[in-house]
């Protein structure tokens, strides 16, 4: 996946997790959406663990949940190969 791609694919998976905890918060029995919402937040979890692992911190300030503080290391947009 190019990194555009991955980009996008974070952004849909976060859109997915908003989404049913905004509908959890309203349906706090629906265990069908609480175990979408897990599975959701893993694959999450692990599209940020690649992005980062590929291209460096997806945020800024070194709040990645993944790589705290390593952005300050990381190569500049210009120093990328």
């Amino acid at each position: 996946m190019s990194q555009c791609e991955l980009q996008n694919r974070i952004s849909e998976v976060q859109f997915v997790c908003v989404e049913l905890n905004l509908y959890l918060d309203t349906h706090p029995a629906d265990q069908d959406a609480r175990n979408d919402y897990y599975s959701y937040s893993t694959l999450l979890a692990e599209l940020i663990a690649q992005y980062e692992a590929e291209y460096g911190p997806l945020q800024g300030f070194g709040h990645s949940p993944t790589n705290t503080g390593c952005w300050v290391c990381s190569e500049w947009p210009w120093e990328k190969r």
